[in-house]
């Protein structure tokens, strides 16, 4: 359930009221006439299950609230109300499985910024899957998944593909493109300087690594795996399942493959470095249109939710 904050113009909040009032999934409703100040207007309070919420915040856009006012939403994590149980009854569909397009887009669209903590952490992941690669270490490589924070844009541009936002679009690559190319040199340098201190040699990388060797030398199960990586992976930022995002970053083969370019190529080993550059690009497809398939699906399904419920369609 989300629990809805919503300013309105004084000559607009009867309509807002009323769109609120229709839906079944609404509850807890509550007026304060004159209460907002900054913008001015009326503060209109209530509760929405998830199932209904993407339809009354369609609802309140369509009016211009978004632009004469301002929406706010949060996650109520407890409600203890027979009419918040009466209308999650009523709504159409589960909220298990409800998607709120504006709360993905929202969350997704924070994950495209080329910050300086995103760089940071791409580039430790990828420095520290270089030195797993080198001492043929898979708990190294896992440490490197799970810090590696790229599938934040990945998700953000399967979200504005479907949505043909072309600026988050292009934000979107130009934060994977930019993180994954300042990892790999700064792996590249410090494998150098390793090299130099004698903590690792190229005879490492040449040598025998059966535990590590999968991340360059791709072949089908790498794209079977990037797939259902993608999946899990939108499945678990659109239905809030975040627990199941940490067993995804850990399956797919990203930074370590960028790991294995940048140390490869540090010691001009560049047969393995160009199959590794392979992995990298089948796991980023794969998952990128997993990702996209799974949101078509989502919606094309709400759309029958709401046809079936003889509503107005959802997404």
């Amino acid at each position: 359930m989300l629990h809805l904050r919503v300013i309105a113009p004084v000559d607009r909040s009867a309509e807002v009221v009323d769109v609120l009032s229709a839906d079944a999934g609404v509850t807890h409703l509550a007026v304060l006439p004159g209460a907002a100040r900054q913008p001015p207007g009326d503060l209109i309070l209530c509760d929405v299950v998830r199932e209904s919420a993407d339809r009354v915040l369609r609802e309140l856009r369509r009016i211009g609230v978004d632009t004469s006012g301002g929406i706010a939403a949060d996650d109520v994590e407890l409600t203890i109300s027979a009419a918040a149980d009466r209308a999650a009854e009523e709504a159409p569909g589960s909220g298990a499985d409800a998607v709120v397009w504006d709360e993905i887009a929202a969350k997704t669209g924070e994950q495209t910024e080329l910050s300086g903590t995103y760089l940071v952490l791409i580039v430790v992941a990828t420095m520290i899957a270089g030195i797993g690669v080198l001492l043929d270490q898979p708990i190294l490589i896992v440490g490197a998944m799970v810090v590696g924070p790229e599938f934040g844009p990945l998700a953000a541009l399967c979200v504005a593909l479907l949505r043909r936002q072309l600026g988050v679009i292009g934000r979107s690559v130009q934060a994977l493109v930019v993180g994954f190319l300042a990892a790999m040199v700064a792996t590249v340098l410090s494998t150098w300087a390793l090299t130099a201190a004698g903590l690792v040699s190229r005879e490492m990388l040449l040598a025998e690594r059966p535990l590590t060797d999968f991340i360059w030398r791709p072949d089908a199960l790498s794209w079977v795996v990037g797939l259902l990586a993608g999946v899990a992976g939108m499945l678990s930022l659109t239905s809030k399942k975040s627990g199941s995002l940490v067993g995804v970053l850990i399956s797919v083969t990203t930074v370590p493959a960028a790991a294995n370019v940048a140390v490869a190529a540090a010691y001009g080993v560049w047969d393995e470095a160009g199959g590794s550059a392979l992995q990298l690009v089948i796991n980023l497809s794969a998952i990128v249109l997993a990702g996209l398939l799974t949101l078509v699906v989502q919606q094309v399904w709400w759309w029958g939710v709401a046809r079936r419920s003889r509503r107005p369609a959802t997404g």
